[in-house]
């Protein structure tokens, strides 16, 4: 149920008065326009979170390149968390994952034809793929984790809340895990209810609804995490689902924000887990390689399963066990809008990127201005 994995330090919460206080002095320099938010005249959309931790920004982020990329060209711009360059950067094949980070080292290799850059500066970055010649023909922008960053002002604003872990019941740092208080969420267009149940019933979401307390100009959805057949990282074999339970002991080898939704996923398809779980992003070290190695052995011969962020840093980690590649397997996943309301959410999306494109304003232009 929502709400499930909510652990407030209560503690804490004289510190995250403090830290509230200066949250809320940031966001009104920005609101009253002493700090510039600045908007382009190319479709910017930002999907993003209030809280720390993991809300599905990568699958949702996918899910936007996939619904786009045979109408336009996409880019994709990332902050590169914990790349160890600097300034702009535009991945190409040969990028090496260090340089971009993870999650965009993750997108490149699954969509090859968009543009995926990093950029701390998200202005320097939008006006480095936009200027024509860096990354010809971008059509739009999708700016991965830029709730929070309020310089660029986005065309359409999207907002990703935990079903476990709602806004509604959280607190700010340190005491709870919100970046911000919840009256941020007023900047969203669209707000999305992350990592439902696909069977959650009519009244979950009318609850869910309520105490959100969304203005009539935002739009809510519901969507929830679609498991894909498992990929061996190492080799070209494939297994489905169904078979993890015929498996005996699964290693699930984890460095992301919140592995508990994908442990309660696999033991609902019948997997026996034993989690060995590192930090979000977590630099994988030559005494983590060792733990695994001998974990894994510990098990006699069952499977390794993991995210495919993490398969980005363990594809070149040095060190590991000949089986334990072998038996290592990466769980692709997408999102699924719940509710039968996929179509309108694609419609929210594609008619924004066309009405916002250049040539849609530059006609508009010249409709308004005509010779």
């Amino acid at each position: 149920m929502e709400g499930d994995l909510i652990k407030i330090r209560e503690w804490l919460l004289p510190i995250a008065w403090l830290y509230g206080i200066g949250v809320r002095i940031r966001n009104w320099l920005f609101d009253t326009n002493i700090l510039k938010s600045k908007s382009y005249d190319i479709p910017v959309i930002s999907v993003g979170n209030i809280t720390v931790g993991g809300t599905g920004k990568t699958p949702h982020t996918e899910y936007l390149i996939r619904l786009l990329e045979k109408r336009v060209k996409v880019a994709v711009l990332s902050r590169g968390y914990k790349r160890k360059s600097k300034g702009f950067v535009l991945a190409t094949a040969d990028t090496p994952m260090q340089n971009i980070g993870d999650e965009p080292f993750q997108m490149k290799e699954k969509f090859p034809n968009i543009y995926v850059a990093v950029d701390k500066d998200r202005r320097h970055g939008i006006e480095k793929l936009c200027d024509g010649q860096t990354a010809p023909g971008t059509g739009v922008v999708l700016l991965d984790d830029a709730f929070q960053h309020r310089y660029v002002k986005p065309g359409l604003n999207i907002l990703l809340v935990d079903y476990h872990r709602l806004i509604c019941d959280d607190k700010l740092l340190p005491a709870g895990r919100l970046r911000e208080p919840q009256a941020g969420k007023d900047r969203a267009n669209i707000v999305i209810v992350t990592k439902c149940p696909p069977d959650i019933k009519p009244m979950g979401f009318r609850v869910i609804k309520k105490n959100l307390k969304l203005f009539p100009y935002q739009a809510l959805y519901f969507s929830t995490l679609k498991y894909g057949n498992l990929k061996a990282l190492f080799g070209t074999d494939t297994l489905p689902l169904g078979s993890l339970k015929h498996q005996g002991k699964l290693l699930l080898l984890t460095g992301i924000a919140s592995p508990e939704q994908m442990k309660m996923d696999l033991e609902h398809h019948g997997a026996d887990i034993v989690p060995l779980t590192f930090s979000d992003h977590h630099d994988f070290t030559p005494g983590d390689v060792k733990l695994i190695n001998e974990t894994y052995a510990s098990l006699a011969g069952s499977l390794i399963v993991t995210t495919e962020k993490d398969a980005a840093r363990l594809k070149t980690l040095q060190g590991l066990s000949e089986k334990v590649k072998k038996a290592l397997f990466v769980l692709p996943v997408e999102i699924e809008i719940l509710r039968n309301q996929q179509k309108t959410f694609n419609e929210t999306i594609t008619n924004y990127v066309h009405k916002n494109s250049r040539n849609s304003i530059l006609a508009k232009r010249q409709d308004d201005h005509p010779s």
